[in-house]
């Protein structure tokens, strides 16, 4: 009763935020739809018109989100004297040892030579802070048998530790219920002696000032069940990663601001880089299947759904230091996990109506759709209006209504990033931590070219893959950088190439002016196979390495930066190799 109080009162406390988030929401997307039927309207209102707006509003819930989030969160690290505790609903303490901390790290098929560094330097910091004799790392593998090589990695692992008995290692026989199933299993039958978790992927990375932070939040905030932490992504050599990151970094620090300033405790779960409360956790965070019998894919939302039910709060602290992730190291990879998590997110579907959720709770699943929703209305606005510019049913509207509605558009879809560009603009510090202006603005600048190419491609993706029924499949990954042949790009790519050719063949027999209006909304059709090529290719990734382009601060405090990413590299070449093997000739098609 006293737990449903306190949220009770946090409640009444946060509701006027949402108002004003949902409120700046509508507004953003009024005045989007306003330009376009300005710009639609002369020349009379036809069922393309009307299917256009309709495409308009499948992609507003999204572009309003990403617009309020990005307006409330640029705001609060602008004018905040301290944005995090401004954000995050509970006191930030980093202070004292932790109650005894299981460090839960699930593995399948990985190449241990890249997952045991990072663990082996947070044990050590936790050592060093007088911690290490109150956590217990477990090492939680999916792999299938044979396992051996892992195995033998582990034990050299384990004896080299100065406690090796706080190390411990579990392969299941199977993978059931995948990686929810396996942390699950671990809270039941290993980690009973524990109080609290922090939980990582194979390519996570925190320190160990990260991670006690998390469990000093927990330990300061009882109606806290579960902290998640932003992720950051780790120095990357290959050119692929490399700019994703850099604005994906820029993006999410404010997104995540302004998102929690009004979500409060009531926020997401990502499935890594967390810390949790065990007892909590394995009580009402454990998944049923679905109505059908199937597994939960994407877990981590149903999971911080189940905890708010049971009033356990789940906040996200939108701070960037310590914690890191690896991205995809190339486009087939990027758009593999794209489309498992599209699959994983369309599930929630089934859930939403499930009994017991809070509205905050509902919303947080819807979320996860809209993210992916909106592809196949954005897919479609772009077919119709080189539709309606071939056949000259639109009246060209002046110069400065297109350039409003171009822009105004572009600023909707990359709200967050922008802001967060303006924001390390603004600011001497965050200036000096990527190497001072000029080279910061060569990296945003250079990344935003890369994001107006990949998103088009990866909407059209997302669109092919609802249309395939939106299946999924939970496999190993590959995460190390590698080329993509123009084989293999072309095998992959080229529904987005044929489609790309004929919008812009279309457009440029209506009109030039609508085709160049449009090259920033699905310019990287057309050129889908090259780009895919190119940001693989180890030339153009060394080319941007030697000019520090889009370097992360970390990647410029990393001394020798070249023997930082030879070493990274030697970890998971042997696994780089084996992936190659597997994704050509004949297993390129059951790859994908």
């Amino acid at each position: 009763m006293a737990r449903a109080a306190r949220w009770c009162m946090f409640a009444v406390a946060v509701w006027p935020r949402r108002i004003i988030a949902f409120g700046l929401a509508l507004l953003a997307v009024a005045a989007l739809g306003a330009l376009l039927a300005g710009a639609l309207a002369p020349g009379g209102w036809t069922p393309a018109k009307l299917l256009l707006l309709a495409g308009f509003a499948g992609t507003a819930p999204w572009l309003g989100l990403g617009i309020a989030n990005g307006l409330i969160g640029f705001a609060i690290l602008l004018l905040a004297r301290d944005p995090v505790r401004a954000a995050f609903p509970a006191p930030l303490r980093d202070d004292g040892l932790p109650l005894p901390l299981a460090l839960l790290v699930a593995i399948r098929s990985e190449a241990m030579g890249a997952v045991l560094p990072p663990l082996r330097a947070l044990l050590d910091g936790l050592d060093a802070a007088g911690a290490g004799g109150r956590v217990g790392l477990f090492l939680l593998s999916d792999t299938p048998a044979p396992a051996t090589a892992e195995a033998a990695a582990v034990e050299a692992f384990r004896a080299a530790d100065p406690v090796p008995a706080r190390i411990r290692y579990r392969r299941r026989a199977s993978n059931a219920g995948y990686k929810a199933g396996n942390v699950m299993d671990a809270l039941d039958h290993l980690a009973r002696d524990f109080a609290l978790a922090v939980v990582l992927d194979a390519d996570s990375r925190m320190t160990a000032a990260a991670v006690l932070r998390l469990a000093g939040i927990l330990e300061g905030a009882p109606r806290l069940g579960l902290v998640q932490q932003l992720a950051v992504g780790s120095p990357a050599a290959a050119a692929f990663p490399r700019l994703f990151q850099f604005g994906m970094r820029a993006g999410m620090r404010v997104w995540a601001t302004g998102q929690g300033w009004w979500q409060g405790d009531e926020g997401p779960f990502w499935g890594h880089n967390a810390a949790f409360r065990i007892a909590p956790f394995r009580d009402h965070a454990r998944l049923a299947p679905l109505p059908d019998g199937t597994p939960i894919l994407s877990h981590d939302q149903v999971e911080a759904a189940q905890m708010r039910a049971a009033g356990w709060g789940v906040a996200v602290l939108p701070e960037e230091d310590g914690s890191f992730e690896e991205n995809p190291p190339a486009l087939p990879e990027f758009l593999r996990r794209d489309t498992r998590w599209l699959a994983g997110n369309f599930q929630y579907r089934h859930l939403l109506l499930r009994p017991g959720f809070r509205p905050m709770g509902r919303w947080q699943l819807l979320q996860a759709i809209l993210l992916f929703a909106g592809a196949p209305f954005q897919a479609g606005m772009v077919a119709l209006l080189a539709g309606l510019v071939a056949t000259r049913a639109l009246v060209p509207v002046g110069p400065a209504h297109a350039a409003a509605l171009a822009f105004a558009w572009v600023f909707g879809a990359y709200a967050s990033k922008l802001l967060g560009y303006v924001q390390v603009m603004m600011s001497a510090p965050l200036r000096a931590r990527y190497g001072g202006g000029r080279r910061f603005l060569l990296g945003a600048a250079t990344e935003f070219g890369f994001s107006l190419l990949l998103d088009p491609i990866v909407q059209v993706s997302r669109t092919l893959a609802m249309l395939r029924g939106g299946r999924g499949h939970w496999a190993a990954q590959n995460r190390v950088g590698r080329r993509v042949g123009w084989a293999e790009a072309t095998h992959r790519l080229w529904p987005h190439t044929l489609l790309g050719v004929a919008l812009f063949t279309a457009l440029a027999a209506g009109s030039w002016r609508a085709a160049l209006w449009l090259l920033p909304f699905a310019g990287g059709l057309p050129a889908a196979i090259p780009f895919a090529v190119l940001t693989a290719a180890p030339g153009f990734s060394a080319w941007l390495r030697r000019r520090r382009i889009a370097a992360t601060p970390e990647e410029l405090q990393a001394a020798p930066i070249d023997s930082y990413f030879s070493s990274r590299h030697a970890a998971g070449s042997a696994a780089a190799a084996s992936y190659q093997a597997a994704t050509s000739g004949k297993s390129r098609t059951a790859a994908q």
